[in-house]
């Protein structure tokens, strides 16, 4: 029994590793730079690393927010998680992530489109 509860220990440690750095990998600095409601869906004009995308969300849903022209940390959620049926992202503050800073609250959820 003892065997059983140690391997299943170092399962669960081995797998909050691997989900820790998978979102690690997937976290990104993003530029706001215009929104825009249409028919019901908020768009997001986004800046990363030298190329454009869109952010969307539906207006109403929860974590569907108009953000300010500004900069952000983006985090790609993986397959099959979030709002959406699309490649989900988290919107946090800048500099959310700094070890020396209380993390913050996200801002929104969103689809994320490649222009």
């Amino acid at each position: 029994m003892k065997k059983e509860i140690i391997l299943f220990l170092l399962l669960a440690l081995f797998l909050l590793f691997c989900v820790v750095e998978v979102s690690a990998q997937n976290k990104s600095n993003i530029t706001v730079t215009g929104n825009q409601l249409n028919s019901g869906v908020l768009i997001l004009d986004i800046a990363r690393a030298g190329k454009t995308y869109r952010l969307q969300c539906n207006q109403g849903a929860p974590w569907c927010t108009a953000l300010k022209n500004d900069k952000y940390e983006m985090v790609e959620l993986p397959e099959n998680f979030g709002l959406y049926e699309c490649k989900c992202v988290e919107v946090y503050p800048e500099n959310a992530f700094d070890p020396h800073r209380d993390k913050d609250k996200k801002l929104g959820e969103y689809c994320l489109i490649e222009k």
